[in-house]
């Protein structure tokens, strides 16, 4: 089967694009936006509207295959890619990819995902966002043309086993830490709840008082509106490096701190994301690396997952190495081709550090349905609801997703289950 046409459009993402260090250096909110001029190069206000390009390749059958080139919400940070422009991408990419697309055998994925690689715009490398929606709708052609699911394709290529058993979803609350927390415990998310702790005075607190206080209060909540005992959902908070901030990146005032956070924890297994930034890759491995072995050292339970300056396939590679965290975020666009993203988490899983399927709230319903599909194969220890910071439709696209895949394998392997409570 070949693609017989390359079709662009504009996308509009799930949520916005932010400028992660103008927020950082103390940014006011009015209302949704932020006051004061942005810092990072390509940000003309320091939030503004989420953009993509949704990539349509008709097959010879008549088929057309998707896939959303998306890039995350903090755009440029981190050692990211730049921001991710419609306007900026649409022409370039309308005019020089149908030549390298069109006429292209789609039977087999991985293949493919090479030459995704290999393309060049201007004598440069793709932007990581067209490389991650490319990939997208290339795997979802070779999955058309071989009449079978994402899933089973990867299982396929990558000599994985078809397991038809649920992933655990991880929800995000975004800045309605307290109201999304609700409907995440009602709705019964196995890891929860983010919680957008990227600001020193207002949510860490400077002794980190405030994040104490906010977990003592997740702990009482879920007690208290949890049906039944047995849900107990992972504690997993990200913090932007400012735990870093707040104690000066003084690794011992660190580590005493994250310890001491299992206590208000209680018996819900905590995670830690992004306790310091440390403005470059090496220093970042570094300083990750120390703190994740004197927690482990001191007996503590708490789990540092590693996010900023570890961006790519190789990147995920040397924290993994280092035992730079307990648990890796593989951020789905930063990674660019999906098959990155297949790699990563295999990688992980075979020496001994958990794998966190996220992304970013910056998605679209495309994207995130194809990481389902990614996850389902590959198996990581958690993967994201997305997109939106709303929690709700993020948890919806992902739930359902993961179902629906369930119960075709199921039903494929002559055992159909019921997948309700998945």
């Amino acid at each position: 089967m070949k693609i017989r046409r390359a079709v662009f459009a504009p996308a509009s993402s799930a949520f916005f694009f932010d400028d992660q260090a103008a927020i950082k250096r103390g940014a006011t909110t009015d209302g949704f936006v932020y006051m004061g001029q942005p810092c990072t190069p390509g940000f003309t206000s320091i939030r503004q509207a989420g953009q993509g390009i949704s990539v349509m390749l008709e097959l010879e059958d008549g088929q057309v295959a998707l896939g959303d080139c998306t890039a995350v919400q903090y755009s440029g940070a981190g050692g990211r890619d730049p921001l991710f422009l419609c306007d900026t991408y649409l022409p370039m990419v309308r005019r020089e990819l149908p030549p390298m697309l069109e006429g292209l055998e789609v039977d087999e994925f991985r293949p493919l995902a090479g030459k995704v690689e290999q393309m060049r715009l201007g004598g440069k490398p793709l932007h990581t966002a067209l490389r991650y929606g490319i990939s997208q709708a290339l795997l979802d052609a070779a999955a058309k043309a071989s009449r079978l699911l994402p899933c089973e394709v990867i299982c396929r290529e990558y000599s994985l086993p078809v397991v038809p058993a649920p992933i655990e979803i991880f929800g995000q609350s975004g800045d309605q830490r307290y109201d999304n927390v609700d409907k995440m415990i009602l709705k019964q998310v196995d890891a929860l709840p983010h919680g957008l702790i990227n600001n020193v005075p207002e949510k860490l607190g400077h002794d980190g008082e405030k994040l104490r206080e906010y977990i003592r209060w997740i702990v009482g909540r879920i007690r208290q509106l949890r049906v039944s005992e047995s849900y107990t959902p992972d504690l997993h908070i990200d913090v932007y490096g400012t735990i870093g901030v707040a104690f000066d990146h003084d690794v011992t005032k660190i580590c005493d701190y994250l310890a001491s956070l299992q206590h208000d924890a209680q018996e819900f297994a905590l995670y830690v994301e992004g306790p310091v930034d440390m403005g470059d890759a090496g220093r970042q491995i570094q300083v990750m690396s120390d703190i994740t072995s004197r927690l482990d050292r001191c007996g503590s339970s708490v789990k540092i997952v590693a996010d900023e300056w570890c961006n790519t396939l190789e990147d995920i590679r040397q924290y993994t190495n280092a035992r730079a965290c307990h648990m890796v975020q593989v951020k789905t666009p930063d990674l660019g081709g999906v098959h990155n993203v297949i790699e990563a988490v295999i990688y992980c899983n075979s020496h001994g550090v958990e794998a966190y399927q996220g992304g970013t709230c910056n998605e679209t319903d495309v994207s995130a349905r194809t990481c389902v599909q990614l996850a389902m194969a590959c198996r990581p220890k958690r993967m994201l609801a997305k997109p939106g910071m709303g929690f709700d439709e993020g948890f919806c696209i992902v739930r359902n997703e993961m179902n629906r895949t369930l119960a075709v394998l199921a039903a494929r392997a002559g055992h159909p289950r019921e997948t309700t409570n998945a």
